[in-house]
């Protein structure tokens, strides 16, 4: 039986042009499962007020990110299924494909099919699961099930934050930091919604998330809660490195609107370990498997600025995953699990 593989990721404007930022972000936005409200108000926020004046100063971000081999997420990506493919070998294709903008996953499982494979193993790069992310890809992989003809079989990888090639491959990563070095460490996740975490508890039938203790450790019934994939994340990193429990901080960034976010938030976090009086924080990322605007730019410029703005001195930024070697072969595994 031949077996094709499909890593997605979320996406990335084609150039950091306003036109290009902004078509990304109506596209990324008006997904129901992102901005989860009323259709037609979600039509107006974003056409009306989102797109027209954030894709300007999004843009401008991008710019300031953008390398000569092109956006870091995809160039990141492609490198990544190079070597995936190089480590499985040509009977086990593998591509890439993008949930918004290119490569689509329609022309992602186009190619797969047409290279005769008889069954699909699709791994979206998000490590926890959320319904924003991994539940609107599955939907979008389910729809175009139903829309190409030929696909053969295919298999959802729906979450990895707690399999132990992603927590390896993280501290092969983190190697590199000394973290006794730093007064404090933070795990910065991207944030969503609680009314998403509610959404899917019920969708999913596991248990209601209370945002408190139910999240500490990770049963069948929430599992797929997003809360508590992120808490066990960044447990299970801190104990192989070995930081004790009052060390480190886990968080929330990128909150968008005035609807309650998962807290605390990252940047009230880097304010209050400066008035603390620490010096230097050592941040991770957990949430993203490739170094992005949220990273390169929120993490690494923005909280530096914000904690020296308050009395700190440096915010350090654990890079991604990105295309490292120790990344492939952690997926060349998962894969082969499964």
């Amino acid at each position: 039986m031949k077996t094709g593989v499909l890593l997605i990721n979320l996406g990335t404007p084609d150039s950091p042009s306003t036109a290009d930022v902004r078509k990304y972000l109506r596209e990324f936005l008006m997904d129901p499962k992102v901005i989860d409200i009323n259709p037609v108000s979600r039509w107006m926020l974003i056409n009306l007020i989102i797109a027209p004046t954030r894709a300007p100063k999004s843009a401008a971000l991008y710019k300031t990110i953008w390398t000569d081999e092109g956006s870091p997420l995809l160039f990141h990506g492609e490198k990544l299924t190079k070597k995936v493919q190089a480590l499985l070998g040509n009977d086990t294709p593998v591509v890439l494909g993008m949930r918004y903008q290119s490569p689509s996953l329609k022309k992602a499982l186009i190619e797969l099919r047409d290279q005769k494979v008889d069954r699909i193993i699709a791994l979206p790069l998000y490590p926890q699961y959320s319904s924003a992310a991994t539940g609107s890809t599955i939907d979008e992989l389910n729809d175009l099930k139903k829309e190409i003809k030929g696909l053969p079989e295919m298999k959802i990888i729906e979450r990895f934050h707690h399999l132990p090639e992603f927590l390896d491959a993280m501290i092969d990563v983190a190697k590199q930091y000394d973290h006794t070095q730093y007064d404090h460490v933070m795990f910065s996740f991207h944030g969503v919604p609680e009314r998403q975490i509610t959404k899917t508890s019920v969708e999913l039938g596991d248990g209601k998330c209370s945002f408190g203790s139910c999240c500490e450790v990770i049963t069948d019934r929430n599992k797929y809660c997003y809360r508590a994939n992120c808490i066990q994340t960044a447990r299970e990193l801190a104990k192989r490195l070995n930081i004790p429990k009052e060390r480190y901080t886990i968080c929330f960034q990128s909150r968008l609107g005035r609807t309650p976010w998962l807290q605390p938030f990252s940047d009230h976090v880097v304010t209050d370990l400066a008035k603390q009086g620490k010096k230097k924080i050592l941040a991770f990322s957990p949430a993203f498997v490739a170094d992005c605007l949220e990273t390169i730019h929120e993490i690494a410029v923005e909280y530096d600025e914000l904690f020296r703005e308050h009395g700190g001195e440096k915010v350090q930024l654990v890079p991604s995953l990105n295309s490292n070697d120790s990344w492939a072969e952690a997926l060349r595994k998962i894969i082969l699990a499964n």
